[in-house]
């Protein structure tokens, strides 16, 4: 019994050796930083800057190739630029970065990954149909799209002054990427610029419009003149249907031999 013992107890110290002298690459983990951060990440910066991204992997026991991408989409790395360090830069940043995500991966276990947010700083960019001419009693909309970040104080000026808005004349709708002004039933008072004003702690903004309120056309019904030139038309063959019937009369006189003088 204590020899069975001793060989269970043999095993038992032997399993414990092989685990504790297991290769490291096998027990132990790689851990990547993005510029010496292992956790995801918000980098602030700006529009028309630079912004350049190191991966590199630690604790590895051997060459571990990496992988980038932006949202989705692969980066493209030169030979070289991807075992145990890889280095992404991107240049002219712009608007259009602005909360775009760039990630590291290993290749070898893509579970392993550090991700960063660009949070892109810009003043306000304006846009919209600047310049509407309209009928009386028509409705209009006027959209002023804007980007920014941190986002605006919108608001709408005319000719220099606040807008004052009327009920059931105005309406504005605002979201994080427009201003929009309606105008129902526009009358010519309503001609002027109008100013759409973004206002950020970077800078403020104006994108003027130009409305024109133009007399409203005349619209002549095509529906009665039709049917009086149908009237007309038909006056005209009856009227010729009668003269006709009277000029065959005439001559049927004419010809009657009981009207002819005896010689």
């Amino acid at each position: 019994m204590a020899q069975k013992s001793s060989s269970l107890m043999q095993v038992y110290i032997l399993l414990l050796t092989t685990i504790l002298f297991l290769p490291r690459e096998i027990t132990s983990s790689s851990v990547l930083t993005v510029n010496g951060k292992a956790e995801n990440y918000v980098l602030d910066t700006q529009r028309g800057f630079q912004a350049s991204l190191e991966c590199v992997v630690q604790n590895h026991t051997r060459d571990e190739e990496l992988l980038w991408y932006r949202e989705d989409g692969r980066v493209d790395l030169k030979p070289g630029n991807n075992i145990n360090s890889s280095s992404v830069c991107v240049s002219s940043i712009s608007e259009n970065d602005h909360g775009v995500n760039f990630t590291c991966k290993l290749q070898r276990d893509q579970t392993v990954s550090v991700s960063v947010v660009l949070n892109v700083t810009f003043p306000p960019l304006l846009s919209g149909n600047d310049f509407q001419t309209v009928e009386e009693d028509s409705n209009v909309n006027l959209v002023c799209n804007v980007k920014s970040n941190p986002q605006a104080q919108m608001m709408w000026y005319k000719n220099n002054n606040i807008l004052t808005l009327e009920k059931n004349h105005h309406q504005i709708q605002q979201t994080s990427e427009s201003l929009q002004l309606s105008i129902s039933k526009v009358k010519k008072s309503d001609n002027g610029t109008y100013s759409c004003i973004a206002n950020s702690p970077l800078k403020m903004e104006t994108l003027d419009f130009h409305l024109i309120v133009k007399d409203k056309a005349v619209v002549v019904p095509i529906e009665p003149i039709i049917a009086a030139c149908v009237v007309i038309f038909l006056t005209l063959c009856f009227g010729l249907l009668a003269r006709r019937q009277r000029i065959m009369k005439l001559c049927i006189k004419e010809k009657d031999p009981h009207t002819e003088t005896a010689l």
